[in-house]
């Protein structure tokens, strides 16, 4: 079937709160999708961000991030009052996101919630906790720690805690135990309205594509509480770090930084961790996308301490053994697999075993740093077609900043001309493909260029922030939307075919 979606991070909603929430402005967007004919709502990683912003860069792979609590839901449960936070000023534009205000104003207001709620908890409220032991108490322990320690890494902590010593940890649980039942009460509060949005999108006949980040940050709970899964020396300090070598994007290469995976310690446990935290995003989401997929072949190790990407070393990864066990453990879950970057053979085969749909950047077709072969012709129907996604320019953008030979080639390739708007044309590319599922940026469908760009590689500040305005997503949009995935074949098999069908989207209602 072939199935259209928009990618729009949920922190990129429009909110008087300083950030998107999982409030009334999702609701509003799952109702646009549904008016404009798509089926898949695609976000980022919906867990907390650290220092840095990114969601890539988390302190936990399960919990989710306490700024997408949207406050007037709380107020509707009698867990705030609305003069508790609607005068509060978040110093940010509506376009822009300031995460050291959010940082340092939105706690506050969800310790007075979680107070609130702690002292008459809901009926579900020990069902929760239970559902969620394999991994709540340890990520509420690091993080009440964390507080402890003024936001230091755990790193930084005394030897007894860095090491967990049980009788230590059994003193900090003790001590800790308010900042512990918080930081749980926040979870609770985030799962049930993440319940309630998703449940809400599913009836509209909107599916969810959520992402899976396949490298965890060092200072998260998930290398605190289980070291042996990594590769650390015995000081707990990665002896190799994960990053992409250098290429025509980047000089020096890209260092993330993140710790790599002991895949032999991982293997002996029949992938215990990876089925654990495949289990968990799969039933919060209805398809998984999985970033880096090519790490599973083959990964870019680079020596702990090293300033840039340059000195690295490629390894062996897991290979289709991991899936093979998700797929024994979990059936047939719908996963993505994000398989660009340095493609060699092993990683070819690694997808065509798995059966996983990759991906294809129409961007990249164009761009004569990439070898890649990303032209619509070639696209197989088992993949997914983007415009651009969360690391590349909007196309508006994109024709700005590109070398003119490249966005030449597009123009040429794709018919694009000015009059109908080249983010258009290039958004046709991808629906008429042959790609059974295409999805755009909200920025492109927005028109939007370089100032909303979410994220630009291996940079630092600038980048997680940006938001749309209110009433960006018209009705209007919506039918021009709706009338296209009617003409490209794309429209839901249950919606119904936009009243104006015939209308030329050109002459639709600029955007």
């Amino acid at each position: 079937m072939r199935t259209s979606g928009i990618l729009l991070p949920i922190s990129s909603l429009p909110s008087p709160g300083g950030i998107g929430t999982m409030g009334a402005a999702a609701r509003e967007f799952v109702d646009f999708l549904h008016a404009a004919g798509q089926h898949y709502w695609q976000i980022l990683p919906v867990c907390p961000t650290s220092y840095g912003d990114s969601p890539y860069q988390s302190f936990s792979t399960f919990a989710g991030n306490p700024y997408f609590i949207d406050l007037d839901q709380l107020a509707e449960a009698g867990l705030l009052t609305p003069e508790e936070y609607r005068d509060i000023d978040w110093e940010s534009t509506p376009d822009c996101i300031n995460y050291g205000v959010l940082y340092e104003k939105r706690y506050p207001i969800l310790r007075r919630a979680c107070a609130r709620l702690l002292a008459k908890p809901p009926a579900d409220y020990e069902q929760f906790l239970a559902d969620n032991a394999f991994w709540l108490p340890d990520y509420a322990l690091f993080m009440a720690l964390k507080d402890a320690h003024g936001g230091k890494s755990w790193l930084e902590w005394e030897r007894p805690l860095r090491l967990r010593k049980p009788a230590e940890l059994d003193k900090a649980r003790r001590y800790h135990k308010s900042s512990i039942d918080f930081w749980q009460a926040v979870q609770y509060l985030f799962y049930t309205q993440w319940k309630k949005l998703k449940a809400y999108a599913n009836a509209q006949g909107i599916e969810i594509i959520g992402d899976l980040p396949i490298y965890v940050a060092a200072d998260s709970v998930d290398v605190w509480s289980s070291p042996q899964e990594f590769q650390l020396d015995e000081n707990l300090l990665p002896t190799e770090v994960a990053g992409c070598p250098p290429d025509g994007f980047s000089a020096t290469g890209q260092l993330w930084g993140n710790p790599l995976f002991d895949w032999d310690a991982m293997a002996a446990t029949g992938y215990r961790w990876w089925v654990r935290r495949i289990r968990h995003l799969c039933s919060i989401y209805d398809v998984l996308r999985i970033d880096h997929f090519r790490g599973f072949a083959g990964y870019y190790a680079i020596p702990y301490g090293d300033k840039t990407a340059e000195n690295g070393r490629w390894r062996t990864g897991p290979g289709y053994s991991l899936f093979a066990a998700v797929k024994k453990e979990l059936c047939s879950p719908r996963i993505i697999a994000e398989d660009l970057g340095f493609l060699t053979d092993d990683v070819r085969e690694l997808l065509t075993k798995c059966e996983y749909p990759g991906m294809k950047v129409l961007e990249f077709a164009f761009d004569s740093r990439d070898g890649g072969d990303y032209r619509p012709h070639s696209y197989p129907a088992n993949c997914v077609a983007y415009t651009g996604t969360h690391d590349n320019e909007p196309v508006q953008g994109w024709f700005a900043t590109a070398d003119k030979a490249d966005t030449d080639r597009a123009v040429e390739y794709l018919n694009l001309t000015k009059e109908e708007g080249y983010h258009w044309g290039m958004m046709r590319g991808v629906w008429a493909s042959t790609a059974d599922l295409a999805v755009v940026q909200a920025q492109d469908v927005l028109g939007l260029g370089h100032e909303s760009r979410m994220n630009t590689p291996s940079t630092l500040g600038g980048n997680w922030c940006w938001r749309t305005l209110p009433g960006a997503f018209t009705p209007a949009l919506a039918q021009k939307l709706s009338h296209l995935m009617e003409l490209y074949g794309r429209l839901p098999a249950d919606a119904a075919a936009p009243e104006d069908a015939t209308q030329d989207p050109a002459d639709s209602p600029s955007v």
